[in-house]
């Protein structure tokens, strides 16, 4: 479960209202009044996060800080907190952490910084409670990329290779080694709920393929979308089908929520959890539908030969080399492509003598 996501090879007219520029490490860069930008190290191949924090007042009016995610629980990470919390952030106390979904680079820290930065009434976690859910679960029980399930499960796409296998058998602890509690009580996010943080109202929109219950905020009042990973501007967000629903239609969700998408206004500023500030939904909606339909044409004339399995589609899909952390998420962005033509009677699938999904054009 991670925002490991694949390059897009579409190019879009997408504006960078502040260019190149970019927080380091341990500083905040604001973007409008009570509206900040940080960016955190991940230790992938995609090797930052963008994090966001509100001005924000409590119930008693006190000056209080809203975060929006979290970074992984690395020390690298929790010291560049604790170096927020005693320059930028300083002398305001926490008082919720809004995780837009489970994935550890965004919900790792949320318990740890509730419990180092809160002020005398403790911060709450907010969060879809389905993506609450998975995220307690997984935190205790890894699913989706690593232990037994796992390996079987990629086995059975005809991921074979012994040494391949054994390894994600062994990652077992994958996500809890990132996200090492989870708060065990939160406050509800829902589509369509108005969040008031500051002097801003927020509208939660939800979305589906990424994660579980994906929320994206937006901000009427200032034409702002806090997109999470569900509209990053470069790269395209990895959609996956996992061991816990192995007939899931990620990608079809996925591309309907995008759809949802349509009726922000067209200068709309979207801040990814990925990647640079931009301008541009409508094109960069329009450039992830058309990088799916280019991706789907290749998987259907891949089958068209004859019978293919998911690791099958690994070089349709990929055309570099990846290591075995790339793969598993490869992994599951082609059963996720094979799922939607199989739902949509465009392939038809069966389960061989050998235990494994083939899956061949109708």
């Amino acid at each position: 479960m991670s925002d490991r996501s694949t390059p897009s090879t579409s190019h879009t007219p997408l504006t960078y209202p502040w260019g190149d520029a970019k927080p380091p490490t341990g500083h905040i860069q604001t973007l409008m009044p009570g509206l900040h930008w940080i960016r955190m190290p991940l230790p992938f191949a995609l090797n930052h996060i963008n994090l966001w924090a509100l001005d924000d007042q409590d119930e008693g009016h006190q000056q209080v800080w809203s975060i929006v995610d979290t970074g992984v629980a690395t020390r690298a990470v929790q010291d560049a907190w604790q170096a927020l919390w005693q320059g930028p952030l300083s002398g305001r106390p926490l008082s919720r952490v809004l995780s837009t979904h489970m994935h550890p680079d965004h919900v790792g820290n949320a318990d740890w910084l509730i419990q180092q930065f809160s002020g005398h009434v403790p911060a709450r976690l907010w969060m879809s409670a389905t993506d609450h859910l998975a995220a307690m679960v997984a935190s205790k029980e890894t699913t989706g990329y690593g232990g037994e399930r796992a390996a079987a499960y990629f086995f059975s796409h005809g991921m074979q290779h012994a040494d391949g296998v054994e390894k994600i058998r062994e990652r077992g602890s994958y996500y809890a080694s990132m996200v090492p509690s989870v708060p065990t009580t939160f406050s509800r996010m829902m589509d369509g709920q108005l969040i008031h943080i500051g002097h801003r109202e927020w509208r939660c929109i939800a979305g589906y393929g990424h994660s579980p219950e994906h929320i994206a905020l937006y901000c009427e009042q200032d034409g702002v979308l806090i997109s999470g990973d569900m509209l990053l501007p470069s790269i395209s967000t990895n959609v996956s089908v996992v061991d816990m629903e192995p007939e899931a239609d990620a990608l079809g969700l996925f591309l309907d929520s995008l759809d949802r998408m349509r009726d922000l206004p067209p200068d709309t500023l979207a801040l990814p959890s990925h990647g640079l500030p931009f301008k541009g939904v409508h094109a960069r909606i329009e450039a992830l539908h058309a990088h799916h339909r280019a991706r789907l044409d290749d998987v259907l004339s891949a089958c068209a030969n004859g019978p293919a399995t998911a690791a099958d589609m690994l070089p349709v899909l990929f055309k570099r080399e990846l290591d075995l952390h790339q793969t598993t998420f490869a992994m599951g962005e082609a059963i996720a492509h094979l799922n939607y033509l199989w739902h949509r009677g465009a392939l038809r699938r069966w389960l061989d003598t050998d235990d494994v999904w083939r899956f061949e054009r109708t």
